[in-house]
């Protein structure tokens, strides 16, 4: 094992921090809104809260608190955890800082070196930890894990899962459920066949491993044309979700390899571009339901499902609520994956539609080709890896989208070469954008980004909010009926959940792309969001 280093900053007025998260807690996160203690706010994935401090009468009081500068030029995707007063986050690539989440104060700092083979395909980044007990996890560019004690950031075990020479990454925040701590990896675009594993929470070692690529004799692999699945990819890049009721752990799976060109991968190429229902105790698959059979667009679909329970056409039903990558919004059974909606949410070119069972109906000739074929949405998608919101009180679901965003799809050979890109092609992105010197307020002709408040029984669009620049920035609800989101633009605002009304705005000075979260500390609530390379928090006057 490599030496990591760790470098502990003690202060004389900070004595050992006690974190103590159980998983009792992890279940009822609800019950305690002060704290943030998972990477969505709890297992549902709804990121909403119900602190009630910031209104909308008062949230244009809002001011900054303190902010965190990133010691790296990478970007800045993490959200961070809140326990007990005490902010964990990570910066890029794979550092631990222990912050006063009151003040911003450093309590401690971990640094873990990745390796010189670390390839991941679209930035080193790392986009928060898992807590349980005073033990923090974090998963590596470079396909490690490693398990941190909280309250002084000392090293406590570092597990290999992958070897980073063949192209496996891990960016995302892991999730704990019971004793385990379950991530999966990254690396579709270099060939690897995908897998999510869990891993026992004391020790690391691996206690189950589900691959996302079906091998011979198993169920799924005869939907690959000879040998194709194995370097089929399927990674798993953003972070699941879990329902104790049912005992499943859900996540999504991004594209099959090669991107583009999928001449010699016929079929529908399981279980890439899915949602997978597994159980959290042993891995085994219950239910799957792919979005995109047969992607040759890299429409991923690991967006983090979103669960509610919720009336749905006059009976209780629980949901799965998935604005996807490929442009259509899903409602699912979560009990059993059965479909229940789907509907476009932006401008969608590749499919004629839905069939009842939710299969997407192929446009003729929307495909990749050696000249380039028009497709919306790009391989940017209808939305990404950026979290959504569902608000209870509200009953929408609020998601970010790329509108108007088109690209020419084009392939190539693809021969698979370890550790190396294979993605068969690429895609011209064909968005105009604006000429020098031209000032327009054209957004339908340029795309743009844009809020969505979406009604998830109906698939209706209640409001939404334009932004002149595509967005990358997840979203926050809370029970005041407020809505947190930001841009590319680098604006930051606070909109009416109901109408989309703007309350405050404030230009934040850098790209907003993170989810933004909320806590309170001694009573006082505060907001939290990235720009750029820094971590701002305000707080009310």
């Amino acid at each position: 094992m490599r030496l990591l280093r760790a470098v502990v900053l003690l202060f004389a007025s900070v004595a050992i921090l006690n974190a103590q998260v159980t998983h009792d807690r992890l279940l009822n996160a609800a019950k305690e809104p002060q704290n943030w203690l998972s990477y969505s706010g709890g297992f549902a994935s709804q990121r909403y809260s119900t602190l009630s401090q910031v209104t909308p009468e008062n949230v244009k009081d809002l001011t900054l608190q303190w902010a965190f500068q990133q010691r790296s030029i990478e970007k800045f995707e993490a959200t961070p955890l809140v326990v007990d007063g005490v902010m964990y986050l990570t910066q890029a690539p794979n550092d631990i800082v222990a912050l006063d989440a009151a003040t911003g104060e450093l309590k401690w700092l971990y640094s873990y070196p990745p390796s010189a083979d670390a390839r991941p395909c679209c930035g080193r980044v790392n986009r928060g930890v898992a807590i349980l007990g005073n033990t923090l996890y974090m998963v590596t560019i470079d396909a490690h894990i490693v398990a941190v004690d909280a309250r002084d950031g000392k090293l406590l075990w570092d597990h290999e899962v992958a070897k980073a020479v063949q192209g496996y990454a891990m960016t995302h925040a892991p999730l704990i459920v019971k004793d385990k701590v379950i991530a999966g990896v990254a690396g579709a675009e270099f060939g690897i066949r995908g897998f999510i594993a869990a891993f026992d929470s004391a020790t690391g070692k691996e206690v189950w491993r589900f691959y996302t690529i079906p091998g011979k004799g198993e169920p799924g692999n005869e939907t690959w044309a000879g040998d194709s699945w194995m370097h089929g990819g399927a990674s798993v890049w953003m972070t699941g979700s879990y329902d104790p009721e049912t005992n499943l752990t859900f996540w999504g799976t991004g594209n099959p390899g090669p991107d583009y060109n999928s001449d010699k991968r016929g079929g529908d190429n399981l279980y890439s571009d899915c949602v997978l229902a597994l159980d959290a105790d042993t891995g085994k698959l219950k239910w799957y339901f792919q979005f995109t059979p047969h992607d040759d667009f890299d429409y991923d679909s690991v967006q983090v499902p979103v669960l509610a329970n919720m009336n749905w056409q006059g009976q209780q039903r629980k949901v799965m609520l998935w604005g996807n990558r490929n442009g259509f919004f899903y409602a699912l059974d979560r009990t059993n994956g059965r479909f229940l909606r789907g509907t476009p949410f932006v401008k969608v070119t590749w499919a004629k539609g839905l069939d009842d069972a939710g299969r997407p109906m192929r446009a003729n000739g929307a495909t990749p080709s050696a000249e380039g074929t028009e497709i919306y949405p790009s391989q940017s998608g209808g939305t990404n890896w950026f979290s959504p919101s569902f608000s209870p009180h509200t009953n929408l679901f609020y998601v970010n989208a790329w509108e108007g965003v088109h690209a020419s799809f084009r392939k190539t050979e693809a021969d698979f070469k370890e550790g190396e890109r294979f993605t068969g092609g690429a895609p011209i992105p064909t968005r105009p954008g604006l000429r020098a010197g031209q000032v327009t307020d054209k957004r339908e002709e340029n795309g743009y980004g844009v809020l969505r408040a979406m009604d998830p029984v109906s698939g209706e669009t209640r409001w939404e909010f334009k932004m002149t620049d595509v967005t990358a920035s997840g979203v926050l609800s809370t029970a005041t009926d407020l809505v947190f989101t930001g841009g590319r633009e680098g604006f930051f605002q606070a909109l009416d959940a109901r109408t989309g009304k703007v309350l405050w705005r404030l230009n934040a000075g850098g790209e907003v792309a993170m989810g933004p979260m909320t806590y309170a500390v001694n009573g006082k609530q505060y907001i939290a969001f990235t720009a750029g390379g820094s971590l701002l928090v305000f707080g009310l006057r």
